[in-house]
């Protein structure tokens, strides 16, 4: 059930969308999963209405596929799927890392060091939660510091299916292993303030996590 805050005065329609949208993000709803107007009403204790206008608002954006005389489930991420968010994704986040090199804060990079560690205890820990809240703060440091408003834009843009992927791909835990290291050739390549290695050190780090779903393909979470 949804935990209303009386001081939270936002329309009901606006609680429910988000809720259903962070749980499909983060693979609470697994993909393929049937959207119950019924059931999902009942469990957070809502009338069908707000359930049924997120689920038409989520259709539009793509989480939400619906089927004439079938339903509305969360829509499936395949390979292919995840291989082009990784494709944009490596040409924006390279980017911003080439202009956070001249361009980040001493205190966000203090604030990107200290992300980093905490990520890696994350991955020592086998912390899958910490490893996605960590990696997803130390990307959008780079981003917020490389001080090019409209790059920002559009990553923020991406930022939703890159969530959603990251729940997927963390799953599996092999596929974090060697993800401090290459955090660390991009945090090491901003501090010394080398435009181009900061770049080339995000295309790889990219270019393997794309290797490797394109090798693996996608293992979508049972739960």
């Amino acid at each position: 059930m949804l935990n209303f805050d009386i001081q939270n005065h936002r329309p009901l329609r606006e609680m429910v969308y988000e809720e259903l949208k962070m749980q499909i993000l983060t693979g609470a709803i697994v993909p393929g999963t049937r959207m119950m107007e019924v059931e999902l009403a009942e469990e957070m204790g809502v009338s069908r209405t707000p359930i049924r206008e997120a689920i038409r608002k989520l259709e539009k954006e793509g989480l939400v596929t619906i089927e004439p005389r079938r339903g509305a489930y969360a829509s499936q991420i395949s390979t292919e799927d995840m291989v082009e968010i990784l494709e944009v994704r490596q040409n924006m986040e390279g980017l911003a890392a080439f202009f956070a090199a001249s361009r980040m804060k001493p205190e966000q990079l203090e604030d990107l060091k200290s992300v980093s560690l905490h990520y890696n205890e994350a991955v020592g820990a086998g912390n899958m939660e910490d490893m996605i809240k960590y990696d997803t703060r130390f990307h959008r440091i780079i981003v917020e510091s490389c001080n090019n408003k409209i790059l920002v834009q559009m990553i923020e843009q991406l930022q939703e299916l890159v969530l959603r992927f990251r729940y997927i791909y963390y799953d599996n835990f092999r596929r974090a292993e060697n993800m401090p290291e290459e955090h660390a050739a991009i945090l090491s390549a901003i501090e010394a303030g080398r435009a181009d290695e900061a770049r080339d050190a995000a295309d790889v780090h990219i270019d393997r996590l794309k290797a490797l779903v394109i090798r693996e393909g996608v293992q979508q979470r049972h739960i």
